[in-house]
């Protein structure tokens, strides 16, 4: 940044920031080397100094004008100085109007200005006065006219420019900032979008999981049992078929709302992208009052469990009261995971289900014993299920722990706010 308040792109050209500046001030200079040139010549003749040396002062003197972008104040104290020699007329106006122009202190600026107006008042006066007789009051008038005309104009425009390059310089850093502004908000959008989808994809994944996997599983052991008792008990083994039809039924069912909600636009206002996510974490329904899961069907399932051979304990604590629906479909979804899993991984174990209605919350455990072997029935497992219920649970300020007994079965606890959600 140069003296003048212009940029200067990596100090090329020295204190030039363009090209066509180094011309503009070569010819300024020119010219006022020339005029002071010959007003050297005139004071020569006057004073009668030698010619040669006011030839070679008035060059130089205006030759200085070269140097105004970098030191307007010494090229306007140098205009000053030759104010009583009657010379640098060009030099003194482009000099003030470069030093009002620039970053120079406006006190220094107007102390400056003082001093050359003073200047050109003194010398205007002195010169008036010996060139006609005229009244006191009209030498004055003169000289304080010559003076604010020589000195006032090119110190208001050099204001004024001064003022607007600086304005402009300051709309061109908001320009730049809010640039940067609007990129970084471009990034964080696409970071959140990032992560909305992510977290749409989980979500998605997770109540597949537990709608699929569940049905799935008891539809596998139900298979294993029919294809054991079909030649033995063909009356057992059509009830299992009925059971297989009825399961495979509501698999398809719980599919098909949720690829509804998945597919349903929204209606008036706009949705928030969790909106629809959470009514696949209630079971499909947009409001999720009605269409999830509850605790009240927590028998229902237990029951699925138990007609597949599977001893379950289920127990109730603690008196009913107004829970959160997010909450009870979230419960629903431990328990129908956690029972799935002893399909899985401990066949013809006993388990236990306890349910815990406690003053500002809601607490399950499912627990089960080691496998007995009773069943050979082999299900695939992807290592989510656990995932999936600590995710739902901690996602409503809950807290859930799973992990091996010492008796060797597993034990899976949940405990979720009843106005979580």
């Amino acid at each position: 940044m140069s003296t003048t308040g212009e940029y200067v792109p990596g100090n090329r050209l020295w204190w030039w920031p363009r090209r066509r500046s180094v011309v503009l001030d070569a010819v300024l200079a020119a010219i006022s080397a020339v005029e002071c040139l010959i007003e050297g010549v005139y004071f020569a003749e006057r004073t009668g100094v030698s010619v040669g040396v006011t030839s070679l002062f008035g060059l130089l003197v205006g030759a200085a004008l070269l140097f105004r972008r970098r030191w307007p104040v010494a090229v306007v104290l140098l205009s000053i100085a030759v104010t009583p020699a009657q010379m640098g007329v060009l030099l003194g106006m482009v000099g003030l109007y470069t030093l009002a122009a620039s970053d120079v202190p406006r006190r220094i600026t107007a102390v400056l200005v003082g001093m050359s107006v003073a200047g050109t008042l003194i010398a205007t006066f002195l010169k008036t006065g010996q060139g006609y007789d005229g009244s006191l009051a009209a030498t004055v008038v003169t000289s304080v006219l010559a003076a604010v005309g020589v000195n006032a104009p090119p110190v208001l425009l050099g204001m004024y420019v001064g003022a607007r390059r600086r304005l402009v310089e300051s709309l061109r850093e908001r320009a730049d900032g809010l640039e940067r502004e609007l990129s970084l908000l471009a990034e964080k959008a696409s970071e959140r979008a990032e992560r909305a989808r992510m977290e749409e994809r989980t979500r998605i994944a997770r109540e597949m999981h537990d709608v699929v996997a569940h049905r799935v599983s008891l539809m596998v052991v139900h298979a294993a049992a029919l294809e054991a008792v079909a030649l033995k008990d063909p009356q057992k083994a059509a009830v299992n078929a009925g059971m297989l039809g009825d399961m495979g039924r509501q698999a398809l069912n719980e599919l098909r709302q949720m690829l509804g909600v998945l597919r349903t636009p929204p209606v008036s206002t706009p949705v928030p992208v969790s909106a629809p996510l959470l009514a696949l974490g209630d079971g499909g329904g947009v409001d999720g009052d009605d269409d999830g899961p509850c605790l009240e069907e927590l028998e229902v399932l237990v029951e699925e469990s138990r007609a597949v051979g599977m001893s379950v304990d289920f127990t109730v604590e603690g008196a009913k009261r107004p829970v959160a629906a997010l909450v009870q479909t979230t419960v629903y979804r431990v328990v129908q995971e956690a029972l799935t899993n002893v399909h899985k991984h401990a066949p013809g174990a006993k388990a236990q289900v306890r349910l815990a209605y406690r003053e500002d919350e809601v607490a399950v455990l499912v627990l089960n014993g080691p496998p007995d072997g009773g069943s050979d029935v082999r299900l695939p497992s992807g290592g989510n299920g656990l995932l999936g219920m600590r995710e739902r649970v901690t996602a409503l300020g809950g807290g859930f722990a799973a992990g091996a007994t010492g008796e060797g079965g597993f034990r899976v606890s949940a405990l979720v706010p009843a106005r979580a959600g």
